[in-house]
């Protein structure tokens, strides 16, 4: 693990990538980040999670490190002692965890819940969504004892990932009042994440629909080896890609309330500075 500090003093922000060794671009971001050396006005940790992944190529190499934090990882499973050291470094703070997908092209952001720094920050990202894991129970967010936001930078080995990992990065220290600069608040659509979507066992599969729009019962939304797959009731896709998991499509989500405030409401409808930054 590779920890930089930009400012003095004891961090109460910190900035995460490379959890999962086959997503760079928040490692990218961070690498940025670090060459701009900024003046910050709050100190923050920019922390490269699981360097032997990475260095591999990998996804992890002994066990997902988002799930890596419990007694059911093995003591001597290198996630486990990456978990360990992660926790340590991001206690206390709130920490922005950067990912990339295979299901979705634009940025949407990952909770456990919407707990007040999941309101106050996410609405001023550049986000499509917030997805909401609370009563979905699989670990999808690492733990620690730290106030958790994770976005998902866009697809999977993409330059367009890594620049929107930057810029979602230099949004969330700005809102944070890190780096200089204003952000725009919005009201984000909210899912909450529900079960799985089996796939049908086959060599090929194809999507015919996007995340976050409403797939209803009857639609095809996908094939397996050419053979249709319909929904059986309505539904919300999320994460939902042809080859991001090997044994389900994605999962079915259901719309919650909203967060954040639609300019009507008297959000702040200034540019983002940290946006027109990162070009």
């Amino acid at each position: 693990m590779r920890v930089v500090q930009l400012g003095d003093g004891t961090p109460e922000l910190s900035v995460v990538g490379g959890v999962h060794g086959d997503e760079p671009c928040g490692v990218r971001a961070i690498e940025r980040l670090e060459a701009d050396d900024p003046d910050v006005e709050r100190p923050v940790k920019l922390i490269v999670a699981n360097e032997l992944a990475l260095d591999y190529g990998v996804r992890y190499v002994d066990a997902d490190l988002n799930r890596a934090f419990g007694d059911d990882t093995p003591d001597d499973a290198h996630e486990r002692r990456v978990a360990e050291a992660l926790a340590e470094e991001v206690e206390g703070t709130t920490a922005l965890s950067i990912h990339s997908t295979q299901s979705h092209a634009d940025p949407f952001a990952v909770s456990d819940g919407r707990q007040d720094h999941v309101r106050e920050y996410v609405p001023q990202l550049s986000v499509a969504a917030l997805v909401d894991t609370e009563d979905f129970g699989q670990g999808r967010l690492f733990a620690a004892n730290a106030d958790i936001i994770e976005v998902e930078a866009g697809l999977q080995g993409t330059e367009t990932a890594a620049e929107n990992a930057y810029t979602l990065a230099r949004e969330f220290l700005t809102a944070a009042g890190a780096l200089p600069g204003d952000t725009v608040s919005r009201e984000l659509p909210t899912f909450a994440m529900g079960d799985p979507i089996p796939k049908p066992e086959a060599e090929e599969y194809e999507v015919f629909v996007e995340n976050f729009t409403e797939v209803e019962a009857g639609e095809t939304f996908a094939a397996a080896d050419g053979d249709p797959v319909v929904a059986e009731e309505d539904f919300w896709p999320v994460l939902v890609s042809p080859y991001g998991y090997e044994d389900q499509f994605g999962y079915e989500g259901e719309p919650a309330p909203n967060i954040g405030q639609s300019p009507s409401d008297g959000a702040n409808s200034t540019s983002v500075n940290s946006r027109s930054s990162a070009q």
